[in-house]
Order: C-alpha cells, then sequence, then structure tokens
C-alpha cells in the first residue's frame, strides 16, 4: 500500500443504504449536543458474535452496540468495519454511528438458550461501548445484567469514563461472575492526545476513572495501546506514563506498536502530514507496504518498555502455561440477584470452566508473546 440533550432535533427516513445489511428496520436521528453526529438506530437481529476460528484473539465471543465511534481515535483499527456498510473509514467512522437499540433484549434472548455454554464474551473489542452515544442510549446496564443473571463472565474496554456511572452495577456482577475491566490510555502529552483522539475524555479523567474503579473494588487493568512510533516512545513519556498509571492504582498494564490496516493507514498519514509533518518521511520508511512496523522495532520498544512496566510494578499477572490464563482460580459465585435483591426468573447459571481466566490477562500473554496488538 502507498502513503497517502436527549430530544430528537431531526429525523431521517431515507437512512444511507449499506444500512440495510443490518436491519429492515432503521431510523436515522440528529440530537441536540452531538453536533456533527448521526445516530442510525437499528433492530439487531443478534446481541453475541462469534470469533471466527483463525482469529488471534483470545476470546470466543463478543458484544458491539454500536458501530462507528464519536471518539474519533485516527488510529483506531476499527475504520474498515465501516465499508462493509457501505461507509467510509475516515470522517463517516467518526460521524455515522450505529446504535443497536434493541441489544440487550436480544441478549437475554440468547443467553436464556440451553445451549449457551457460558464462555467469556468481550466488549469493547471494536468500538467503544462507553462512547458519548452511551450517555444517551444507556445500552449497557442491561447488557450488564443480562451477562451476570446467566452466569455468563464479561469483559470490558474502554476510553470512555461513562463507565463511573455503572461501576456500582459492575461491582455487584463481579460478586456472580468474573468481571475484567482494562481501560485503554496510550497517550500522555495533552495536545498530542487531543489532536489524535479529539473526542476522547482526557488522560487526566481516564486516570481518574481508574481510580475510581478500583476504590469500586473492581480489578483494573491499562492498555497502552497502541504507543506511537517516535511521538510517545521516549523513555520519559513511557516512564511519566508508568508512573501515572501505578498512582491511580492500575493492576497491569499492556502495551503494543501502532498497527496500520489498509484504509487506517491513509487516514493516518492524513493526520500526520497534517499535525506531525516532521516523522511522516520516518513512518514511511519504518512501516513502508505493511501493517506493523517491522520486528527490529517491536523489539526496540519492548525492550524500552519491559523493564519501566517492571520498575513500576505493573507486570502482567502469572499466567497458566497451558492456557495462557491468568493462573489463579475464580472464587465460588453466589447466585445472581439484581438490585432488589431478586432472583431471576432464568438464564441463572454458574459460570463455566472459561470463568476461572481473566480475558485480559489472557490477551496480555498473547501480545506478550507475538510481539502483536490483538485488540489495537
Amino acid at each position: 500500500m502507498r502513503w497517502q440533550s436527549q430530544e430528537l432535533s431531526a429525523e431521517q427516513t431515507d437512512a444511507l443504504p449499506g444500512l440495510a445489511k443490518l436491519s429492515n428496520v432503521v431510523r436515522s436521528v440528529q440530537t441536540p449536543g452531538f453536533e456533527g453526529i448521526t445516530f442510525h438506530e437499528v433492530v439487531a437481529k443478534s446481541a453475541l458474535n462469534r470469533v471466527g476460528a483463525g482469529s488471534a484473539v483470545p476470546f470466543t465471543w463478543t458484544i458491539n452496540p454500536y458501530r462507528g465511534c464519536s471518539h474519533a481515535c485516527v488510529y483506531c483499527f476499527a475504520r474498515t468495519s465501516h465499508k462493509y456498510l457501505d461507509l467510509d473509514a475516515g470522517q463517516d467512522f467518526d460521524s455515522q454511528v450505529i446504535v443497536k437499540v434493541n441489544v440487550a433484549e436480544v441478549l437475554r434472548r440468547e443467553l436464556a438458550r440451553k445451549s449457551w455454554a457460558r464462555e467469556s464474551v468481550a466488549l469493547g473489542t471494536n468500538t467503544d461501548p462507553y462512547q458519548r452515544a452511551e450517555g444517551k442510549y444507556k445500552l449497557m446496564p442491561g447488557i450488564i445484567d443480562a451477562l451476570a443473571q446467566s452466569g455468563t463472565p464479561f469483559s470490558i474496554l474502554t476510553k470512555g469514563t461513562l463507565l463511573r456511572r455503572d461501576l456500582r452495577q459492575l461491582k455487584v456482577a463481579a460478586t456472580h461472575v468474573d468481571v475484567d475491566i482494562a481501560m485503554s490510555i496510550a497517550i500522555f502529552d495533552d495536545d498530542l492526545q487531543r489532536s489524535v483522539e479529539p473526542g476522547t475524555p482526557s488522560t487526566a479523567a481516564r486516570l481518574a476513572t481508574v481510580r475510581a474503579a478500583r476504590d469500586a473494588g473492581l480489578n483494573v487493568s491499562v492498555f497502552m495501546m497502541p504507543i506511537l512510533p517516535f511521538l510517545t516512545d521516549s523513555e520519559e513519556h513511557l516512564d511519566e506514563a508508568l508512573g501515572r498509571i501505578k498512582a491511580a492504582g492500575a493492576t497491569s498494564v499492556t502495551y503494543s506498536g501502532l498497527h496500520l490496516r489498509p484504509g487506517v493507514k491513509e487516514w493516518y498519514a492524513q493526520w500526520l502530514g497534517r499535525e506531525r509533518p516532521a516523522v511522516l518521511p520516518r513512518y514511511r520508511e519504518l512501516y513502508g507496504d505493511d501493517a506493523y512496523a517491522p520486528k527490529e522495532y517491536r523489539r526496540w520498544l519492548a525492550t524500552r518498555i519491559k523493564p519501566l512496566i517492571a520498575k513500576h510494578g505493573l507486570e502482567r499477572a502469572e499466567t497458566d502455561a497451558n492456557t495462557g490464563g491468568a493462573a489463579v482460580a475464580a472464587p465460588r459465585r453466589a447466585e445472581y440477584r439484581d438490585a432488589n435483591g431478586e432472583l431471576p426468573a432464568r438464564g441463572t447459571g454458574k459460570s463455566g470452566d472459561n470463568a476461572s481466566r481473566n480475558l485480559v490477562e489472557r490477551d496480555l500473554a498473547m501480545s506478550a508473546a507475538n510481539e502483536a496488538p490483538t485488540l489495537f
């Protein structure tokens, strides 16, 4: 590849043609407080997505309540998924957000099936479940309850400080199933962060969310993903970042270098040319026609950051050599009860064998072994 408020204010009946691939019912709306963003509300036919057998990620199921993301991270690997809807991977990804308004209802039906084996489910592996749209649509509380009530362990990866809204609910869920939280914080230079991640909460706000989650009794990993060559890979930047992460109470850190898929690469290159033109030639030389930085760079980065991670006491948990998962058995879980102390009517169950394996820690192990990113 070559380098190159809650009231509806508008409703469109002529939704974008590609969205018909998702559902036969689509409403496109614009809402006060979300200038420049169109929400395409769809009635989803399914909530659980099975990960392909050949995938490198260490989980079998995902849930994506949203497609597209107002975080607008220039480097986001998920941008190319918008092309399946006849939308572009650039501006459309940032401003055309698909919302599965019935996702929690559909999820409950799927989890109640006798065939459901209560395998771990990951959220935040494509687009962020706590992006700004979640403040309007409030889909995550229903998803959390459905998973916990069915005895299904789950993980959440997010940049969104809106996670704090659901901490009480997550704390209750964690007494019944394994709940793993990871906050994505990659950039600790405020000006750079605002430029490359213009729709995200600030680094300080995300660190405060880590602290709030830890104070609620939840384990929280931090994903320093991606580390940007020539921009955030200096020893000074990494050392300061890890010190701040440790001070926030994070339990571990994982990292990866920047991965630039076709489609994302061009969008990132445009940003570099506009905002950091001095390093654009160095990127051309480093990445060439590849999506990954060369092994030499990844090994150099590992040599630089791993001692710093150890210095700050943020190494991942010891893993089981047979499974790649955390070598810690999960405690026996009590039967799930809702906020009123009531048992669910159906779908209740205890976590299966996978519940004793921390999803986030499994990803850390795989990422370290492959020297390549799996989620970002």
